[in-house]
Parts: structure tokens; C-alpha cells; sequence
């Protein structure tokens, strides 16, 4: 197997490939590829999950400063969309960053790539279920006995499996209704709020006792895992139509949607609920809307809009985690059978990954510990920098080596200060997730290095 991709090639081969292969047409009513507005409401679908409905208590004690933390995310995040969309406008294939690490540096970057991006994507996963349970115990009571909580989060795990089963044309149908449906709460916060604001409820500036820096990046670390799902429409590249124009124009779109959303939800809510109070509230979203309207019905529409966001961002990770193993199945860096797809899908991949993700949540009911499944949690901000860095790296190499056709030169400079700040942005990711989490995720990485060991020898036989 060759270390370079013929992406004149692999164009072709992957969109045939993504016929169902008992429709004697060549072609499946069921596969259909994703327009700008659908690939725009899968990355704000990707990025906007349950973590902006808990996100300005989290925040809260830290003070205001932690806004600041907001804008140098977003920034940065900007940056790695601008990066991704560079980069899928030379390779514009289903994989994202394992296309572009094994197109770079060869297989071995790109199976570290595609390994790492696939356990962020099932322990994501487990991770939204479980949250989505809370919200919807203030619905339906179903969180008061671990049986009936676990039973409930597996469901919410196996609903969007069987959307991706049904094929893309679903996938993309049930993204986009769950987009639109959840920002009308979301909107209503960030901008009727903006209505109801007070300085006063502020706080101070600062309230974590610690240095300006030291509390932006303290904040930070907790912001970092809601930016996560910026690199979606390159991941589901092959399945964008015309996506050399627009896997790019979706992930900044979408990110800075996403970045807009979060802000001025957090802002909104800083200026309704009482610092004091946020510091310790548990529903800060449901908060505002009483103190805004007054009564109690806050509480119930926060959770249904709740419910109906992290039911959509399963739906799209699902997608996505069955995504990058497909691609790296296709060139023998993974087993075989995570290359198969019906009606656009990559079936086993959803299988396998939603599997995965249901024995995890049930290990976190049954286990009576939630302080593992929260290093689990912090786990998916160490492996996702892993593909975010190796494709921040590949941009840089190709900047660097300056092949014809490669680079622009007459965006040189601009696009190296942008691949800077994305590095940036991916090592401070690392940082964040804390010494435990990058301890657990290291074990997860060398424990890919073995199956990759396996599969290699298992290409070496073949070939001789």
C-alpha cells in the first residue's frame, strides 16, 4: 500500500462507493449528499450539544473573565475551520483529518488520526446519553433508579443509530430538523435576554483568585470540549455536494454560528441570573427564562430543547464516528468490515460504535462512579487534538514544502499565521484536558499502536 493517496483517484472510488450495492440502478433513493445548509447545520449540530445548557454555571466562578476565555476560543476555533476547509479543498474526501495526516505523513499518522477520532466520537457518545437523561427526567421521570436511568440513555443511543441505518438521506433530514428546532430556545435566551439584562447581576470581573491569565485559562479548560465538532463537514466531505467550495464555507459558517450562539446565551444569562445564584445553579438556562418571564415553565422548555439538541448531536456523531474508520478501512488501516455501507452509511461502523458507546454508559449506571466517566469525558479533548494536530500539521507541511499545487502563495502568509494559531489552539486543547485525562488517553493511543501492528503485518502477508 502506498503512503500517498492518488486523490484524483480516490475522488471517483468514493462516490461510487457510496451507492447501495443491491439498487441495480447504481444509484439508492435512500444516499443523498448534503447540501450547504444541511453540511452548515451539521457542524452547529456538532459543536452545539448538551454542554451550552450547563455551560454558564460551570463558568460562573470564575467571573466575567471567563468571556474573554469565550472570544479566544472562538478565534481560535475559526482558525482550525479555516484550516479544515483549506485542507478539504485539496482533498475533498470522506475521512477529514485521517485523509489529510496519510496523505502527509504516511500510514501510520493516518491510522493514529482515525483511531483517536473514533474513540472521541463513541465515548462523546456515552457522554451526551447520559447528560440527556437529566434533561429528560425533568419531562418523564426516569433518572430515579440506575436500571430505568441506563435503560433510558441506551435508547437515546440506539434512536439515532437507526436514523443512520436508514440511510444518509435520513441522517441529514433528522440533523437539520433538530438544528432548527433547538435554537428557537437557545435564540430566545441570547437575544430576548439581551432585553432583560442587568449589570448589576454581573458579578466581578474576576472572582477566581487567581491572575487574569490563570482564570482565562482555567475557564477555558472547561469550554474546550463545547468547540469540539468543528472539523464535521470535512469528516462527511464525500458525502458534500460539490465539497471543495463548500466543506469550507459549512465549518466557518457553523463554527462561528455555534460561537455566536454560545456567547451571547452565556452573556444573556450572566445578565439575568444573579451571580451569587448562578454560581451554584443547575439549570442556569431554565434560571433565565423564569427571571425573565416569571413562573416555572422555563425549567420544562429548557429540558425539551435540551433533549432535542443532544438527540440531534447524536444523530450527526454517530454519522461521524463510522465516517473515519470507513475511509481508513478503505486503504487496510482498519478491519475490512468497517467498510462497508448501505444506502450511504457505513453500517458496521454505526454498529460497532454505538456498541461501544452503550456498554460505556451502562459500566457508568452500573458502576455507581461517575468520576471515571468524567475522565472518559476529558479523554475525548486529548484524542481529539490528536487528528486536530496531525491535520494542523499536514496544512503546515504543505505550506512549508511549497509543492506546486500545494499552496497559494499569494495566501502564504495569511494562511500560515492561520495553521499557527490553529496549533496553537489544538496543543492548548491537550493542555486542557488535564494531566489524568491525558494520562487515560495516552493508554488509548499506544493501545492503537498494537492493532495498528496487527493490520500492518496482516497487509505485509498479503503482499508477499
Amino acid at each position: 500500500m502506498a503512503t500517498a493517496v492518488d486523490t484524483t483517484h480516490a475522488d471517483t472510488t468514493d462516490t461510487a462507493d457510496t451507492t447501495d450495492a443491491t439498487d441495480p440502478s447504481g444509484t439508492s433513493k435512500h444516499a443523498r449528499r448534503f447540501g450547504l445548509p444541511v453540511a452548515t447545520a451539521l457542524v452547529m449540530g456538532n459543536i452545539i450539544g448538551g454542554g451550552i445548557f450547563m455551560l454558564p454555571a460551570s463558568i460562573a466562578p470564575y467571573g466575567t473573565i471567563s468571556l474573554v476565555a469565550f472570544v479566544v476560543l472562538t478565534v481560535a476555533a475559526i482558525a482550525l475551520a479555516l484550516v479544515f476547509g483549506r485542507l478539504a479543498a485539496r482533498d475533498p474526501r470522506t475521512g477529514g483529518p485521517y485523509v489529510y495526516a496519510r496523505e502527509a505523513f504516511g500510514d501510520f499518522a493516518g491510522f493514529l488520526a482515525a483511531w483517536t477520532y473514533w474513540i472521541t466520537g463513541w465515548v462523546s457518545n456515552a457522554a451526551l446519553a447520559v447528560a440527556a437523561v437529566g434533561y429528560l427526567d425533568v419531562l418523564i421521570p426516569v433518572g430515579g433508579h440506575p436500571w430505568s436511568a441506563c435503560l433510558t440513555a441506551l435508547v437515546l443511543l440506539w434512536l439515532p443509530a437507526v436514523a443512520n441505518f436508514a440511510g444518509t438521506r435520513y441522517v441529514g433530514a433528522v440533523q437539520l430538523v433538530s438544528t432548527v428546532l433547538k435554537f428557537v430556545p437557545l435564540l430566545l435566551v441570547a437575544v430576548g435576554g439581551l432585553f432583560f439584562f442587568d449589570p448589576a447581576r454581573l458579578g466581578p470581573f474576576n472572582s477566581s483568585g487567581q491572575s487574569p491569565v490563570g482564570a482565562v485559562s482555567a475557564s477555558a479548560a472547561l469550554l474546550l470540549f463545547s468547540y469540539l465538532g468543528v472539523e464535521s463537514a470535512a469528516v462527511s466531505a464525500g458525502e458534500v455536494e460539490n465539497p471543495r467550495r463548500n466543506v469550507g464555507r459549512a465549518t466557518v459558517i457553523g463554527t462561528a454560528g455555534a460561537a455566536l450562539v454560545y456567547l451571547l446565551g452565556t452573556l444573556s444569562v450572566f445578565g439575568t441570573v444573579p451571580h451569587e445564584r448562578l454560581v451554584h445553579s443547575t439549570a442556569p438556562f431554565s434560571d433565565a427564562v423564569n427571571a425573565m418571564f416569571g413562573g416555572n415553565w422555563g425549567g420544562t422548555a429548557v429540558a425539551a430543547a435540551a433533549v432535542i439538541s443532544m438527540t440531534g448531536c447524536l444523530n450527526g456523531w454517530t454519522l461521524l464516528s463510522a465516517q473515519t474508520p470507513y475511509a481508513a478501512a478503505k486503504d487496510g488501516l482498519f478491519p475490512a468490515t468497517f467498510a462497508r455501507r448501505r444506502r450511504g452509511v457505513p453500517t458496521f461502523g454505526v454498529g460497532v460504535t454505538v456498541v461501544l458507546a452503550s456498554l460505556l454508559t451502562a459500566y457508568n449506571y452500573l458502576s455507581g462512579s461517575t468520576k471515571i466517566f468524567e475522565v472518559l469525558v476529558l479523554v475525548t479533548t486529548f484524542t481529539a487534538t490528536v487528528p486536530y494536530l496531525l491535520a494542523t500539521a499536514a496544512q503546515l507541511y504543505h505550506l512549508v514544502s511549497g509543492n506546486a499545487g500545494s499552496v497559494d502563495r499569494a495566501r502564504l502568509v495569511r494562511d500560515g499565521v492561520i495553521t499557527a494559531v490553529a496549533a496553537a489552539f489544538s496543543l492548548w486543547l491537550m493542555a486542557g484536558a488535564g494531566y489524568a485525562a491525558v494520562y487515560q488517553g495516552v493508554l488509548f493511543l499506544f493501545a492503537g499502536v498494537l492493532v495498528y501492528a496487527v493490520m500492518a503485518a496482516r497487509r505485509q502477508r498479503r503482499t508477499v
